[in-house]
């Protein structure tokens, strides 16, 4: 249990006091982008491969004091919570974003507000985060605190982490992508600074977040032990 809470707090801490700070700008001045991407991959990387394994261990372990199971109710609010999370993960990754990596470029573009980033700056972390708080919700014991406790902070926190880091990079051109759009889905889009458009997110990245929804669904029992479904 020990080297899996330490697992998972070098991983949050990788990315929230390492990503996403100065101490980021320093090493790459001092060994250069490429090798400070190559770095930062392996250990992440391997940080999840700990995480992966601890966890699989944890659940096992005499430590792990259990709280609360799934009830029927929970489980269906859990079933809904992941499609609202695919939803925002899946169309998420396949717009163009300058909050991802490499891909500051994107702020070049004068149509670049549109589909997802209406709706907000972070689709995917705030997809992640919707699905590690379902997961809470129905697994009540202290492996999964740790797991998706830990991926949950990361998810929301690492949002205030990536706009602090581009507005010190992008300065005043962040400043006017930011003030276009809003970090909390939908915000922008309630205070009037923009309006949904679900055309443009396109319709094929909705589908096929429901696809992968239903998937999961069907192999979550195979690859993790448990139905979703009560």
């Amino acid at each position: 249990m020990t080297l899996f809470i330490a697992a998972a707090a070098g991983f949050v801490l990788l990315h929230l006091l390492v990503s996403g700070t100065r101490v980021r700008d320093a090493l790459t001045g001092a060994i250069g982008q490429g090798p400070y991407m190559g770095l930062f991959a392996l250990a992440s990387i391997g940080l999840l491969g700990a995480i992966g394994f601890g966890y699989a261990a944890a659940r096992s372990d005499p430590a792990n004091a259990v709280y609360w199971g799934p009830t029927p109710t929970l489980q269906y609010v859990q079933l809904v919570l992941m499609l609202l999370s695919m939803l925002l993960i899946v169309p998420g990754l396949a717009t163009p974003n300058p909050t991802s990596v490499r891909q500051e470029g994107a702020l070049d573009r004068p149509d670049v507000v549109q589909g997802m980033l209406r709706i907000s700056r972070h689709p995917f972390l705030w997809g992640v985060a919707i699905w590690a708080f379902g997961h809470l919700l129905v697994n009540g014991d202290v492996a999964a605190f740790i797991l998706f406790g830990s991926m949950l902070a990361l998810a929301v926190f690492g949002t205030y982490s990536i706009d602090a880091k581009r507005k010190r990079v992008l300065g005043a051109t962040w400043d006017a992508f930011a003030a276009r759009t809003s970090n909390l889905p939908f915000a922008a889009i309630v205070a009037g600074r923009q309006s949904l458009k679900l055309g443009e997110i396109g319709w094929w990245r909705l589908l096929l977040a429901v696809v992968l929804w239903a998937l999961l669904i069907f192999i979550h029992p195979i690859a993790f032990g448990v139905n979703p479904i009560p």
